[in-house]
């Protein structure tokens, strides 16, 4: 009888619930589905939330989500899928980081939550039962995360920065109309 092990059967549930979670999220943005808004309706809130081009934002979003799932949930490529998908949540924290911590609240803590499972994961591996253990850990070598980690920081702190100095901008210019219209009416 063969005997399971407990430490891998507790990874294999983690990256199953973490990547179905990311992967359903993904796909309401990709493709509309679960009541999603679809890559049109993505894009535009992208572009509000000052993620430009909107488009291309929507896309990376939604590939992050549901592939970094995808491939978490099956244990494949795991250094890399869990870099994809704390590097995805970095930019969905920086969205609701205003707001606080609680996410009853509009905060940041599920976002974190979720990326901090991807850290982890992809820092531990995938286990024994994993497509990573079948395939004899080929696409999870040690520099493999490293890489992906070190690339998906780069780009999420890229993404982030671009985004607040769009945040700013946009600030900036409704602080100016607003002072514009105050002194237009004192005439």
């Amino acid at each position: 009888m063969a005997c399971l092990h407990r430490k891998d059967l507790g990874l294999l549930a983690l990256r199953t619930a973490v990547g179905g979670v990311l992967f359903a999220h993904g796909t309401q943005k990709l493709f509309g589905w679960f009541g999603g808004a679809g890559p049109e309706g993505t894009a535009q809130a992208m572009e509000h939330m000052g993620f430009l081009p909107g488009e291309r934002s929507a896309y990376a979003a939604g590939l992050g989500e549901a592939g970094g799932g995808a491939l978490l949930a099956v244990g494949l490529a795991t250094p890399a899928a869990g870099s994809i998908v704390a590097g995805t949540m970095a930019g969905a924290i920086s969205v609701h980081a205003p707001a606080g911590f609680f996410a009853h609240g509009g905060g940041f803590e599920y976002p974190a939550l979720l990326g901090a499972c991807g850290l982890a994961l992809g820092v531990a591996g995938a286990g024994r039962y994993s497509m990573d253990a079948a395939l004899g850990h080929r696409l999870a070598r040690p520099w493999m995360g490293a890489l992906a980690f070190a690339a998906s920081a780069l780009g999420a702190a890229a993404v982030v920065t671009r985004r607040q100095e769009e945040v700013r901008r946009r600030e900036a210019r409704a602080a100016d109309e607003a002072a514009r219209e105050d002194g237009s009416g004192l005439s």
